[in-house]
């Protein structure tokens, strides 16, 4: 299998309309090199740098990248994305011609398992939570729960603001003892979090096998069994599918994309238990209202809204 690296340079103040864009293309992973943030960074700790490459400095001046990947065969997207760098410059007028750049880079899918490695780093997460890359030797978790995350392929580092913000409630809301559905679980970061802050056991499905796989190998990554643990590919949308995850869940995890969110609603609120509550993300501003719609009209209620740059994330309750 090959796929493509694709850099995306644009100027600081393109940065949100750029990853808006390609959110709503379905891409939600990529990696963010903010010209901005890395110089104030350089600016406050440069006596600490010695070592950094040089040519790196000159190559982020001025600049910001965004990266991402694709299977080589996914046509339609890569299509999408280039007619993106063509019309955003008369779309957005912070972004003038000249500014936007658009590179793709053909990789093995060994090269491309590798090379997204390099901006990978451990991330805490509230007081309670550390997502470790499983590649890395651990430092000292000062007593948080380390979640070991080899996404491979799929969705889920912790680093976007969507997976983020659902982290961060979850961090919160896990007392113990839940049982968790994990709905377009990626690499399974929520739901396998859940189970290391306490929850008692998890149900992660997705529709993209190769997630549900890297989901199921994180599990077992951190000592989860089948009894405590289980992944499925599939749709909840999906008739056939109706009685796969009955529940009732005390915690159902969904950070998908607005519109695939408000589809999921009704079905997602007979799942809930009771006393339950959904932590619902990767919704971009624009849509926020649509969803809050489609979660009153289930019978549901917005108990609190999170948000980093343009991206929300709503705690849910009856």
């Amino acid at each position: 299998m090959k796929w493509i690296e694709i850099s995306i340079d644009t100027v600081h103040e393109g940065l949100d309309t750029v990853c808006a864009r390609l959110s709503m293309l379905g891409i939600d992973s990529f990696c963010v090199q903010d010209e901005t943030e890395f110089q104030a960074h350089w600016e406050k700790t440069e006596q600490n740098w010695e070592l950094v490459d040089s040519d790196l400095l000159t190559h982020m001046k001025g600049l910001c990248r965004i990266t991402f990947y694709v299977r080589s065969e996914a046509y339609e997207i890569l299509d999408a994305v280039r007619r993106m760098i063509t019309s955003l410059p008369g779309d957005c007028p912070m972004m003038p011609l000249g500014t936007l750049a658009l590179s793709e880079n053909l990789l093995s899918e060994e090269d491309w398992a590798e090379n997204w490695k390099q901006y990978y780093k451990p991330l805490p997460i509230g007081k309670r939570l550390l997502i470790q890359p499983a590649w890395q030797p651990l430092s000292d978790a000062e007593g948080r729960a380390v979640f070991l995350n080899n996404p491979g392929m799929s969705f889920g580092t912790g680093e976007h603001e969507t997976t983020r913000l659902c982290l961060e409630q979850i961090e919160q809301l896990v007392t113990g003892g839940e049982l968790v559905l994990d709905v377009g679980c990626g690499s399974g970061i929520l739901s396998i979090c859940a189970l290391l802050l306490g929850a008692a056991q998890a149900h992660a499905v997705d529709i993209d096998p190769y997630a549900a796989a890297a989901a199921r190998k994180n599990a077992e990554a951190n000592g989860l069994d089948d009894g405590t643990y289980r992944t499925y590919t599939g749709n909840l949308l999906d008739p056939a599918h109706t009685d796969s995850w009955p529940g009732p869940y005390q915690l159902i995890a969904a950070n998908i994309t607005a519109d695939v969110l408000i589809a999921l609603c009704p079905l997602l609120a007979v799942r809930l238990a009771p006393d339950g509550v959904l932590v619902l993300s990767g919704v971009i501003g624009g849509k926020k209202d649509d969803v809050v719609h489609a979660i009153e009209d289930a019978g549901l209620h917005l108990e609190e809204e999170s948000a980093k740059r343009d991206w929300c994330c709503f705690i849910v309750r009856r």
